[in-house]
């Protein structure tokens, strides 16, 4: 085996890393977007972890909304996303028991 050759390899494998990085996870100058967990956002089965008693993780939630089911979200939005389920009407950053919508 040549070294080119293994250097190629290398760099190519690098590169197809680095395409199948989460694109979300940048900004558009490329600096990292914090995030938060954001409880009451999520929709039926699309959370990313803790539905409560009974539940594994993500995906798990029962309904939309559900108080104790979170998203991630960009950092300082989740007070501004609308949950019709949560005593004000916005995401919270702990969970709640939900109202009815």
């Amino acid at each position: 085996m040549n070294k080119s050759i293994s250097a190629a390899s290398l760099a190519m494998a690098l590169g197809a890393a680095l395409t199948l990085a989460p694109a979300s996870a940048f900004a558009a100058d490329g600096m990292a977007v914090e995030k938060e967990k954001c409880y009451g956002v999520a929709l039926k089965g699309k959370n990313d972890c803790k539905a409560g008693a009974g539940t594994t993780c993500a995906g798990t939630s029962r309904v939309d909304h559900q108080g104790n089911a979170w998203s991630l979200v960009p950092k300082g939005t989740c007070e501004k996303t609308a949950s019709p389920t949560s005593p004000t009407g916005y995401g919270q950053l702990a969970a709640f028991k939900e109202k009815k919508a």
